[in-house]
């Protein structure tokens, strides 16, 4: 094994042709990307840094501007918001793309991504969060990949894109003024439990983590009132887009969850429960397990789980400290361990190798062809990590096609025609093998060595084929 190659495949998005050549320290190398000067770029949120970005503020604008549409009915305006969601939608993509294709702390980008599929949102699910999905990433996820879990958890439950998302923007204490005066009239609507049950089953404790249905109503009720400014009751139409906290619509009484009691504190109810539970023994276990499922095997190994863990509750949930601790795993760097690469990271890998300067207009379409559209999973376990979701015949042979379809983007469509890598007429398609860590009697060496087979199709080969499925 290559260890220099594990370091850009495994730990990064993808090794650069004649990257694994150049002499460095693999360990040293993750662990420089971890460090804040390096890692400032990739973390910071700003709008200006990211191409197609739109603001919290404009998301408001856009979404506001599609539902005055449905109250009027007004077909042609509906019609017309729905598109602007889209050219929002596959703008945001295109820049997340870009990103990873051209980042130079391709660990801190993988690490980024896992969170973001960890703590997900679906475009799928409500076409508002077209237009919120990028900036949740941005502001929630980039942040706060590097700092304390904790805060990425928090900032997440208050972002209008997970309060869309998991319907909390319209839950309603029963006890509260708008519950107990909605139960008068007669049209009572009540209490949510969707963004409770998640927080507990998929973002903290596990589905295993000791909790009853008791504790999920009750977090339920401590979040009641947590909405999105403009929507929901007691909101104002002035309001600009963001977390709002409605007093009104708020549990009123104190509250127990796995055994701590809530006193009444509005807002501060929320905030303290999911500190609590983000300290939990059983979130840095699950955490942990999730982790090493993604950077070692599909079947974590058991010391490995035990050394993350240990690390996430010794330093209060610190991701730097937790990521530096993944690279010093000796079971992330043994070959008997292996990644399937999704579908994502099979494409954005091809992008890296080929030294790609910018994403296709095509990449977006070509991702949901491939089912790992982002920020689309089907439910909010986000999109699977594992071989057996991805490995698939259909999945694989749509691999296989696009292999052809990119190679011969990368080496011209027509003989004299310029690709990703020179002239059609005298390409090479041998320097791929330089990202692939394959064994020296591999038949794909042999294959991509080929001068009787059309260059083109070598490079098909080595990217489509078995090798580089694997990271």
């Amino acid at each position: 094994m290559d260890m220099r190659l594990r370091a850009l495949n495994r730990f990064g998005l993808g090794a650069r042709i004649g990257e694994a050549r150049e002499r460095f320290d693999p360990r040293g190398w993750l662990r420089g990307q971890l460090e804040s000067d390096r890692a400032g770029a990739a973390t910071r949120p700003d709008e200006t840094c990211w191409p197609g970005a739109i603001s919290l503020e404009d998301a408001g604008r856009v979404f506001g501007e599609l539902r005055a549409a449905q109250r009027n009915r007004d077909q042609e305006a509906i019609a017309a918001s729905r598109r602007r969601l889209g050219e929002v939608r596959n703008a945001e993509a295109s820049s997340l793309l870009n990103a990873r294709i051209g980042s130079e702390v391709p660990f801190v980008e993988r690490l980024i991504a896992f969170w973001s599929n960890h703590l997900c949102v679906s475009i799928a699910a409500k076409p508002q969060i077209s237009v919120l999905a990028g900036h949740y990433e941005r502001t929630v996820i980039r942040p706060h990949a590097l700092g304390r879990f904790e805060d990425m958890v928090l900032a997440s439950a208050k972002h209008p894109a997970m309060l869309f998302y998991l319907d909390n923007f319209q839950s309603i204490g029963p006890g509260s003024r708008v519950g107990r005066g909605t139960a008068r009239r007669g049209n009572a609507r009540g209490l949510n439990e969707n963004h409770a049950r998640e927080l507990l089953e998929l973002h903290t404790l596990g589905v295993d983590g000791g909790y009853t249905q008791a504790d999920v109503e009750a977090l339920a009720r401590i979040l009641t009132g947590w909405s999105v400014a403009g929507v929901g009751p007691g909101s104002r139409p002035d309001e600009r887009m963001g977390f709002a906290f409605r007093p009104i619509a708020h549990e009123p009484g104190a509250k127990t969850v796995m055994g701590n009691r809530y006193g009444e504190a509005g807002v501060r109810e929320g905030e303290r429960a999911i500190r609590d539970l983000c300290r939990h023994p059983s979130t840095a276990r699950f955490v942990s397990t999730k982790l090493v499922r993604h950077f070692v095997d599909d079947d974590p190994p058991d010391s490995a789980v035990a050394t993350i863990e240990r690390t996430f509750l010794e330093t209060e949930g610190d991701l730097r400290e937790v990521s530096a601790a993944l690279i010093d795993l000796d079971e992330a760097w043994d070959e008997r361990h292996t990644k399937l690469r999704t579908p994502q990271d099979w494409l954005v890998a091809v992008m890296r190798a080929v030294r790609a300067e910018e994403v296709p207009p095509q990449l977006v379409q070509i991702l949901q062809q491939l089912r790992h559209t982002p920020w689309a999973p089907a439910s909010p376990k986000g999109y699977g990590d594992t071989r057996g979701e991805w490995a698939d015949p259909d999945g694989l042979m749509n691999r296989a096609e696009l292999a052809r379809s990119l190679a011969q983007r990368a080496f011209g469509a027509r003989r004299g025609s310029r690709g990703s890598l020179g002239r059609a007429d005298d390409p090479d398609p041998t320097v791929i093998l330089s990202v692939i860590d394959a064994d020296a009697d591999d038949p794909l060496i042999r294959m991509v060595e080929d001068r009787s087979i059309p260059a083109g199709e070598r490079f098909a080969l080595a990217i489509g084929g078995p090798a580089f499925q694997w990271r």
